[in-house]
C-alpha cells in the first residue's frame, strides 16, 4: 500500500525526511514486532509496560524495514515519521492498511467485569445455532472457521487485531464477537472497530493497580459504550447505577436489562439454580423498535447447558443480542440449551463420586455469582482450595479475602486452603509476600481455619484426599489454579475414579489453560 493511504487520518507531528516526495511510496508490512519485519516493512515503536520498542528501531531497519514511526526520534538511520502517541497511530495505520475489515463484518463488542468469555461464547453459540459463519476474539483464542490461535492478551494489538478481522473478512465470516478489555481501550488496541453491537454487562473492582484507580479503570472500561457509532445497539445492565448513566453518553440505541426487576426493556423472573443449572423465564418487557427489526413484548422460557448463577446473568446478553438479529426464540432456546460453559468459568470437571468444580474467581462480583450457585446446589460437605492471586496487589487480595471470609460464614466449608501455585505460575503471576500476608492477616482476624501449599500440584492431590461421597470441591482462583484439571485427572485416573478414562481424559487435555 502506498504510504498517502497508509497515513490518512494519522496526526503527525513531523517527519525526518521529505514527507511530501515519500507519498507515493509501497510498504508491503505494518508492525510492531521485530519477529514480523519483512523488507518494505513500516515498523512501529510503542512504548510498551516491559520495554521500549523504540531501543529495537535499528534491528527492524537491519531486518528490512524501511520507515519507522516514532514518538521520540533515535539515532539510526531510517525514514522516521513523529507521533504523539505511536499507539493510536499503530491503530489508525493498521486499519488502512487492511481496508477497514470491521465495516464488511456484523461486529459484537463485549465488555464487562466478569464474564466477557462466558459471554462471548454464548453469543457465538447462539449465532453458530443460526447458522451464521462467525469469529470469536477474546481471553481464550482467536477462532474463525479452521483457525485457532491461542490468545496471550484478551483483546489483541491493533494491528493482529485488524489482520485478524482482514482474514475473517476474506474468508466469509458474518458474525465477530469480541471480548473488549479495560486495557486494549486504555491502549487504543480496539480503535477503529466498527461495533454493530456494544454490551456492558457488570462493574467490580478489578485492574485497580493497573489503571491507578477505580476512576480511570471505568473510564477506560466504558470508551466501549461512550464512543459507539449513532447506528449501533448498546445492551446495558442497569442493575449497576454506572453502568445506566452510560445511556446519557452514548450516540448508540440503548436497550436495558435487569436482573432484579422487570422495569427495564428486558428482565427474568422464575429463576431455579437447584440442579446448578440456571432455568428461568425471559421477559421483553415492551415493544421495541430498532433500525431494521422490531422485537415483541413476549415471555419465554430458557434452560441452561451451562452451570452456575454467572452463566443465568451472562445469557441475557446473548438472548438480546440474539432477538435483535432477528434470530428465532426456538433458535436461542435450543443455543443456550446445548451450549456446556467455557473452561474455568463454574466448570463441572468431574461429577461421579463427588463434584469438583473449576473456577476462575476472579474478584468479588466473580465469587459472589459463584458462591451463590453453590447455597442452591444440594451436596453432602464443601472443600474450596484458593489460589492466592499473585501481581495483582495487596488492595485486590485484601477485597478476594474479605469477600471468601463473607461467605465462609454463610457456605460453612468442611475445609479451605490455599496455594501459592509456585510450580505452575510464571514471574508475572507470582504471589508477593504482602499479597500473602494481607490473605493471612483477613483470615486469622476472623478465625478461618486454613491451610498454604507452596505448590499446586501438593494443593490438589491434598484436597482430593478429604473428599467423601457426594462432597463438592470447588477450585477457585485465576491463573495459579489453571493447571490445576491436569493434575485432578492424573489422580482419579489413577485411584480408578473415573469410569470413561478415554473421554475424561479427552476433554481435560484439549483444554487451551
Amino acid at each position: 500500500m502506498k504510504l498517502k493511504d497508509l497515513i490518512k487520518n494519522v496526526e503527525i507531528l513531523e517527519a525526518n525526511f521529505d514527507l511530501n516526495s515519500a507519498l507515493e511510496n509501497d510498504y508491503k508490512l505494518v508492525t510492531h514486532h521485530t519477529d514480523d519485519v519483512v523488507d518494505e516493512s513500516i515498523f512501529v515503536a510503542i512504548k510498551g509496560y516491559v520495554t521500549d520498542g523504540h531501543k529495537f528501531v535499528k534491528k527492524a531497519k537491519e531486518l528490512g524495514a524501511t520507515l519507522a514511526v516514532v514518538e521520540d526520534y533515535v539515532d539510526v538511520e531510517i525514514n522516521q515519521i513523529k507521533v504523539n502517541n505511536s499507539r493510536i497511530a499503530l491503530a489508525d495505520i493498521s486499519n488502512n492498511f487492511y481496508h477497514e475489515p470491521s465495516k464488511k463484518m456484523n461486529m459484537i463488542g463485549i465488555t464487562a467485569t466478569n464474564g466477557k468469555t462466558t459471554t462471548a461464547f454464548m453469543v457465538e453459540s447462539v449465532l453458530k445455532e443460526d447458522k451464521r459463519n462467525t469469529g470469536i476474539i477474546g481471553t481464550v483464542f482467536t477462532k474463525y472457521n479452521d483457525v485457532m490461535v491461542p490468545s496471550i492478551l484478551t483483546t489483541p494489538e491493533s494491528v493482529v487485531l485488524q489482520r485478524y478481522l482482514d482474514d475473517m473478512a476474506q474468508n466469509n465470516v458474518t458474525d465477530v464477537v469480541m471480548e473488549v478489555s479495560s486495557s486494549a481501550q486504555e491502549l487504543y488496541r480496539n480503535k477503529n472497530i466498527d461495533f454493530d453491537f456494544v454490551t456492558f454487562n457488570n462493574l467490580g473492582r478489578e485492574h485497580i493497580d493497573q489503571h491507578g484507580s477505580f476512576e480511570n479503570y471505568f473510564k477506560y472500561k466504558s470508551r466501549l459504550i461512550r464512543n459507539a457509532k449513532e447506528d449501533a445497539v448498546a445492551v446495558l445492565n442497569f442493575d449497576y447505577d454506572m453502568i445506566a448513566e452510560l445511556s446519557n453518553e452514548t450516540k448508540a440505541q440503548v436497550l436495558s436489562y435487569s436482573l432484579k426487576n422487570l422495569d427495564r426493556d428486558f428482565g427474568i423472573t422464575d429463576l431455579d439454580l437447584s440442579t446448578g443449572k440456571g432455568s428461568f423465564t425471559f421477559h421483553v418487557n415492551r415493544d421495541i423498535t430498532l433500525k431494521n427489526i422490531e422485537i415483541k413484548k413476549q415471555s419465554f422460557k430458557i434452560e441452561l447447558g451451562a452451570v452456575g448463577y454467572s452463566s443465568v446473568m451472562n445469557s441475557l446478553v446473548a438472548i438480546i443480542i440474539g432477538l435483535c438479529l432477528g434470530i428465532s426464540v426456538d433458535t436461542i432456546q435450543n443455543a443456550l440449551k446445548k451450549f456446556a460453559g467455557v473452561e474455568r468459568r463454574f466448570e463441572l470437571i468431574y461429577d461421579e463420586k463427588f463434584k469438583i468444580l473449576d473456577d476462575h474467581f476472579a474478584n468479588e462480583n466473580n465469587i459472589d455469582a459463584t458462591m451463590k450457585t453453590l447455597k442452591e446446589m444440594d451436596y453432602n460437605n464443601l472443600n474450596i482450595l484458593y489460589a492466592i492471586r499473585g501481581h495483582r496487589g495487596v488492595e485486590v487480595n485484601r477485597e478476594i479475602a474479605e469477600k471468601l471470609v463473607y461467605w465462609m460464614s454463610i457456605l460453612k466449608p468442611k475445609r479451605f486452603a490455599a496455594t501459592l501455585s509456585k510450580d505452575v505460575v510464571t514471574w508475572k503471576d507470582e504471589v508477593s509476600e504482602d499479597e500473602l500476608n494481607v490473605f493471612k492477616k483477613i483470615m486469622e482476624e476472623n478465625n478461618i481455619s486454613y491451610e498454604i501449599y507452596e505448590t499446586l500440584d501438593e494443593a490438589v492431590n491434598d484436597s482430593i484426599n478429604y473428599l467423601r461421597d457426594d462432597d463438592i470441591l470447588l477450585l477457585a482462583g485465576c491463573q495459579g489454579m489453571d493447571k490445576a484439571a491436569k493434575f485432578v485427572k492424573d489422580r482419579l485416573i489413577n485411584d480408578n475414579l473415573v469410569t470413561d478414562v478415554e473421554v475424561f481424559s479427552k476433554r481435560i487435555d484439549s483444554r487451551i489453560c
